[in-house]
């Protein structure tokens, strides 16, 4: 197997597919993969495609619902659930005032979402003079174009030119890609964050700032960033002696990782200083909760505990939480991920340790799994014809399974995606 380094920070690149001894099987042309933004766009083209029949079969059955009348148009499908809340914010921005429930707690308002998404759209629709939900649906196509491409050149670094353009193919039709094409932040979220983890893993630290604040008001990421920072810099000073860490990098990289931990926290105080009121924010976030375990308190690496024993019971619900950490934990371990840059490596665990310790598990927590794409490179590392056909029509039924379950409204829905 040759190699081709793009400078001493980069790690080696396999320049082909082939590993000594193994013939892997193409099952694209040759110049599929030395073309390789071309079939990338290709690539995102096609399962867009896919997903857009999707969403309109469900459109055509789709009846009267809180957003839009029955069988609505593409545009208007594309834009329901948080889509309105974006929109509330493009439009009307935040109030000053925190809504309160019968029973006195601040009730669901736009405060739980961030504005770098609805404020772009709010702009290019203003510029364009084009309506919000052509808009929004073409700001996250873009977006997820760009993040393709960048998620190819991330596979790249460590994993042969096949295998990365496989893994581009699973990013794309992931069961929860539909993301996007809807007037969603995620697209724009990914696109930032898979071209931050590319700035990481290629050590070009200084263009992370405005990287990382940019992406910590469109979807809330600083403090796992700066947790996957942390561990970025731990490592790097472990290993100093065989791979230098000279001061300057460290003086970026620990910046870097303040920068964004007070990126993390930035929102709440603006919330706070907006509404005169320090919880704004996560109490905000906790309304989402109350339908499942009523109003409380914010206890850091306590949901999942919470949610488990709401689901499945008490003490069953933590039993499972246990053991799906330790199975994370011993997959992460396994030779299969260690393929991965260690850089990927760290942020898969800061994320998942930053949805341990925040998030409720509910319906959205497979949107809000959607950061953790590295993983692609590891499902994308079989070169069996049979098993990257089967995985590609898992993939698919589960998108599908997703936009019937999370996505189409059946009356009071308590599904959100």
């Amino acid at each position: 197997m040759s190699y081709t380094v793009d400078d001493r920070h980069a790690e080696a690149v396999p320049a082909g597919d082939d590993e000594p001894g193994i013939r892997s099987p193409r099952l694209l042309p040759r110049w599929w993969y030395s073309r390789w933004w071309l079939s990338v766009i290709v690539v995102y083209a096609a399962a867009r495609v896919v997903t857009t029949t999707m969403l309109l079969a469900l459109a055509s059955v789709q009846g009267r619902n809180p957003w839009t009348g029955p069988q609505p148009s593409y545009w208007d499908y594309a834009s329901i659930w948080d889509g309105t809340w974006y929109k509330i914010i493009a439009y009307w921005g935040y109030p000053s005032q925190l809504p309160l429930t019968t029973s006195g707690h601040i009730g669901q308002n736009s405060w739980a979402f961030l504005p770098g998404y609805p404020f772009l759209v709010r702009g290019l629709s203003t510029i364009t003079t084009a309506p919000w939900e052509y808009v929004s649906v073409v700001v996250s196509l873009a977006f997820g174009l760009g993040a393709a491409l960048v998620f190819y050149r991330l596979m790249r670094v460590a994993l042969p030119a096949g295998t990365s353009m496989f893994a581009v193919l699973l990013f794309c039709i992931a069961p929860v890609s539909p993301m996007f094409q809807v007037a969603y932040a995620e697209s724009m979220y990914i696109f930032l964050l898979v071209l931050a983890l590319y700035l990481l893993v290629r050590r070009r630290y200084a263009w992370l700032f405005p990287i990382i604040l940019v992406m910590s008001f469109t979807r809330p990421s600083g403090l796992a960033f700066a947790l996957c920072l942390v561990l970025h810099f731990g490592y790097r000073w472990w290993v100093r002696e065989r791979d230098p860490f000279p001061q300057r990098e460290r003086m970026l990289v620990g910046s870097a990782a303040v920068f964004s931990g007070l990126m993390g926290i930035a929102w709440n105080v603006i919330a706070w200083a907006s509404t005169g009121y320090f919880s704004a924010y996560t109490e905000t976030e906790l309304a989402w909760r109350s339908a499942y375990i009523g109003y409380t308190h914010l206890i850091p690496f306590t949901s999942w505990i919470q949610g488990g024993n709401w689901w499945l019971g008490a003490p069953a619900g933590a039993i499972v939480v246990v053991l799906l950490a330790v199975a994370f934990g011993l997959f992460m371990a396994t030779k299969a991920v260690r393929r991965l840059p260690i850089d990927l490596r760290f942020w898969v665990i800061a994320y998942a340790v930053y949805l341990l310790a925040v998030f409720f598990p509910q319906s959205s927590v497979f949107r809000l799994l959607m950061p953790l794409f590295p993983l692609l490179g590891v499902l994308a590392l079989p070169k069996s014809r049979l098993y990257r056909v089967a995985i590609v029509v898992v993939f698919l039924a589960a998108q599908w399974g997703w936009l019937l379950i999370c996505w189409g409204v059946d009356g009071s829905d308590w599904t959100p995606p």
